[in-house]
């Protein structure tokens, strides 16, 4: 049996009617750069997130940078984050001329671990970037408690969150700002590239779109120095139809997470997702732990299993960070994860038959005298 990592052909079958419509749309307006069809989008997934303002933007990454930039993060400050993340959650620090402090992350959960934010605390740091990793909310009340306490700016990076809850509130709802990345493969969308920015607060928003479109409030008329950071029409209208069955989408990967916890929960060898109370977890993607990750990442590959690593490099050990003098060793937790997780195959149209052959295969390579060394959960 074949099981693809991500089968993107799939989800979009069902809706390609509604996309070759939504297509046809843009190209008879020719509302291609920004317009209507953007701020349609703009105006559903605000209110998907329960905030007052959305805005679409080139990418993810812009939606993090911009939401720095507007949030007064510059030359000189520091904002705190994980370096169990993609680099673009540090990059985007970068940006603005800051400089990226990390902590380290829950052994369990895998996201930032609160306790550590105040001893990295600086009379530099001005924010702290949670990362709502895999689908999952950072524990957000005592981020929002600390960062109240000493006047910091919470721009959560919910990339890989849509729709995913905290105690009942969106990923990004809960800080000044929530970044999302619409790259194809995330639970939402687009057809290329594309991201957003959801806030609560006008001013913070009012900054963000003058930033997308080149420091302007009014054509050619240029307050600051800003970006070519808009959304395409194309993408505003294409994620507009893809939204409308994303909650029916996240309800069908947390079956499937379900499905893997009763095949493979309490096995040994192999370590589960923790699902922290009171949140409700989206699964952009299924992690598991094995040691020999490398191995059995490769016995799988053989028996038609497709699954990624996220992530086999964590930030802080990246060439690209090497001048913050950062060695192995720093972030102990981070970098045993690095070594032991396993994403396997998760998207909406996943059947049972397909899951229950991962998990046998799994179970089985687990299990084999090659597959030496234990896992510590």
């Amino acid at each position: 049996m074949q099981v693809p990592f991500l089968n993107l052909r799939a989800q979009h079958a069902s809706l390609e009617a509604e996309l070759h419509a939504a297509f046809q749309q843009v190209l008879e307006t020719s509302a291609f750069a920004g317009g209507p069809f953007v701020a349609d989008f703009e105006a559903d997934f605000a209110a998907f997130c329960s905030t007052t303002h959305a805005i679409g933007v080139g990418n993810g990454t812009d939606a993090l940078w911009f939401a720095l930039l507007a949030g007064g993060v510059g030359p000189g400050d520091e904002v705190i984050t994980v370096p169990n993340t993609f680099i673009a959650t540090a990059e985007a620090i970068s940006l603005t001329g800051a400089r990226p402090v990390f902590v380290d992350v829950n052994p369990d959960t895998y996201l930032i671990d609160p306790s550590r934010i105040e001893r990295a605390l600086t009379s530099r740091t001005k924010a702290i970037l949670p990362v709502h990793l895999c689908g999952q909310v950072a524990d957000m009340d005592p981020i929002m408690a600390i960062a109240r306490r000493h006047g910091l700016l919470v721009i959560e990076d919910a990339c890989q969150a849509h729709g995913a809850e905290y105690k009942g509130r969106p990923a990004g709802s809960i800080g000044d700002a929530g970044c999302f990345s619409f790259y194809p493969g995330k639970n939402l969308g687009a057809l290329g590239e594309a991201g957003g920015v959801v806030t609560n607060d006008p001013e913070l928003a009012r900054k963000i779109r003058v930033m997308r479109d080149h420091g302007q409030h009014a054509k050619y008329h240029h307050d600051v120095i800003g970006w070519n950071g808009r959304m395409d029409g194309l993408q505003g209208a294409l994620l507009r139809v893809k939204l409308r069955s994303l909650a029916s989408g996240n309800a069908a990967r947390r079956g499937h997470a379900a499905h893997y916890q009763r095949l493979l929960g309490g096995v040994e060898g192999i370590v589960t997702p923790v699902i922290p109370r009171d949140t409700l977890p989206v699964f952009h993607l299924y992690i598991v732990r094995v040691a020999q990750r490398d191995h059995v990442l490769a016995e799988l590959a053989a028996q038609g299993i497709g699954c990624g690593i996220h992530y086999p490099r964590p930030v802080h050990l990246q060439g690209a960070y090497s001048g913050l003098d950062l060695s192995p060793g720093s972030f102990p937790i981070t970098e045993r994860l690095a070594g032991e997780i396993l994403s396997l195959p998760m998207y909406p149209e996943l059947t049972p038959d397909q899951i229950a052959y991962v998990a046998d295969v799994l179970k089985t390579t687990v299990a084999r005298p090659s597959a030496v060394g234990r896992i510590k959960s």
